[in-house]
């Protein structure tokens, strides 16, 4: 049975493209140093000429190339009709749904497809075979077009002609496309968890969801079935973050910051270049072996300790979590903080001491204010990765809801529950996965809460300070 590879004149394609725009970058740029060499005042600077050249050459066919791979599923759709059997039609509309869906996502491998009956082998060879021709006629333009528009952008070049400030309009313009990608795809994100949880509170109340203090979201599937309506309190999944939050960033903070007080202001050279690396491999460390670490050596130090004490300790504990979890964020705030101290100007530095203050006051009194909104920033950074972990929770805190303020019991978290609602076998428009994105709006509302508030802390000391 024949196979296709159908991506072969995309690589090609795409691989045409590119070398064009890097001949024409070459050529436009070479003319550019032959003008200066003859002592013919330009413009603009070479690689301007170059990047010109080379931007109008490629920019346009990739763009319309992403916009034929967008638009396949629709083409395919179209393509296929003419090529199904009369007895795939008169199966019905589901199977023919089924059939353009197999033909759009295997249309390079259809044995399954021919040995079923609802295509022919000549069929399937002539579909594939088109499929071919127009994918091949329309990369092939493509190219051509990419040529073309190199050759008219080089031939509009000259000794006079303000490259540089075209070039930077047409990176403004991608910039600008890329920012409002960004920004669309943030309010899709918000107005589907808008959407979804709308819906989740038209099965559950909000009072009940926001102040409740009993989180049991196990629904039956069945209406007969002992359990029908669950508890959906989120109360305990909120305490259960900040908690085990609070205690990873008693651990993160302080030791981030010092470290990065240390490495910026007190370690010598060849000192800072040998610990900051080391410091920072934590930041790689995959975090399931932070929480096989937090699950079979701090979760049972912890629990002897504190019966060695007198203390009863859950065997799966929040303080478990929150010490390995304070660990795993501190570059997060050692290595944003050190930068942000080492680019405080050295004059600031240098009129403190020369005024007669000591290294420890200059820190205090010059460096770290100049440098909080990096601190801040750092400190957010770090609250954000420790509220959006899940696998050091599940390892070493639990799944059990628990609405508690004691560290040494065992608690859950918000996106904890969430992954837990999505991969059970409930149905899609259920409370219990409907509330998997009312948890995400209300972390969201959260997170966003915390920036604004650090922004203000921040913006009133600023102008203070200044």
């Amino acid at each position: 049975m024949w196979r296709i590879d159908i991506n072969t004149d995309l690589l090609i394609s795409l691989s045409l493209i590119i070398v064009a725009g890097l001949l024409s970058f070459t050529v436009a740029k070479q003319r550019a140093v032959f003008y200066l060499q003859n002592n013919e005042p330009l413009r603009s600077m070479p690689i301007y000429h170059g990047l010109y050249v080379s931007l109008w050459s490629t920019l346009l066919p990739i763009f319309l190339i992403i916009l034929l791979l967008f638009f396949k599923d629709s083409y395919l759709n179209y393509l296929v009709i003419p090529f199904l059997s009369e007895e795939t039609i008169d199966l019905g509309i589901d199977e023919i749904l089924y059939v353009k869906s197999f033909l759009i996502n295997n249309i390079s491998s259809l044995s399954t497809l021919i040995s079923s009956g609802f295509i022919s082998e000549g069929d399937a060879n002539l579909l594939v075979e088109k499929y071919q021709e127009s994918r091949v006629v329309s990369f092939s333009s493509l190219v051509l077009l990419s040529i073309i528009l190199g050759f008219v952008s080089y031939k509009k070049l000259s000794v006079r002609y303000d490259a540089r400030r075209r070039v930077e309009r047409i990176l403004k313009f991608i910039f600008f496309v890329f920012s409002t990608i960004a920004v669309l795809t943030t309010v899709g994100i918000i107005f589907s968890l808008i959407f979804e949880t709308m819906r989740f509170f038209s099965q559950v109340g909000f009072i009940d969801f926001v102040f409740g203090t009993h989180w049991s979201p196990q629904t039956a599937i069945r209406e007969d079935q002992v359990g029908s309506s669950g508890s959906f309190g989120a109360i305990p999944l909120f305490t259960g973050t900040l908690l085990i939050t609070a205690v990873a960033m008693s651990i993160a903070a302080p030791l981030g910051l010092y470290s990065a007080i240390f490495l910026s202001q007190y370690a010598k050279p060849k000192t800072r270049d040998f610990l900051k690396p080391i410091l920072e491999i934590l930041a790689g460390i995959p975090t399931v072996v932070y929480g096989f670490f937090a699950a079979l050596t701090v979760g049972p130090f912890v629990r002897s300790c504190g019966e060695y004490i007198g203390l009863t300790v859950a065997t799966e504990s929040a303080l478990a979590a929150g010490l390995v979890m304070g660990v795993m964020i501190i570059p997060y705030v050692s290595s944003l903080s050190d930068d942000v101290m080492t680019a405080v100007p050295l004059s600031l530095r240098d009129g403190s001491l020369a005024l007669g203050a000591t290294k420890a006051e200059t820190v205090k009194k010059v460096i770290i204010p100049a440098a909080l909104p990096g601190i801040v920033s750092a400190l957010l950074l770090a609250i954000s990765r420790a509220i959006g972990e899940t696998m050091i929770v599940v390892m070493a805190a639990g799944l059990a809801a628990n609405l508690t303020a004691n560290p040494l019991s065992a608690v859950t978290t918000v996106t904890v529950q969430i992954v837990t609602l999505l991969v059970g076998d409930q149905e899609f428009d259920s409370a219990k996965t409907l509330a998997a994105f009312a948890l995400g709006l209300m972390l969201f509302v959260i997170t966003l809460a915390l920036n604004v508030f650090a922004m203000i802390i921040v913006r009133r000391y600023r102008e203070r300070y200044e």
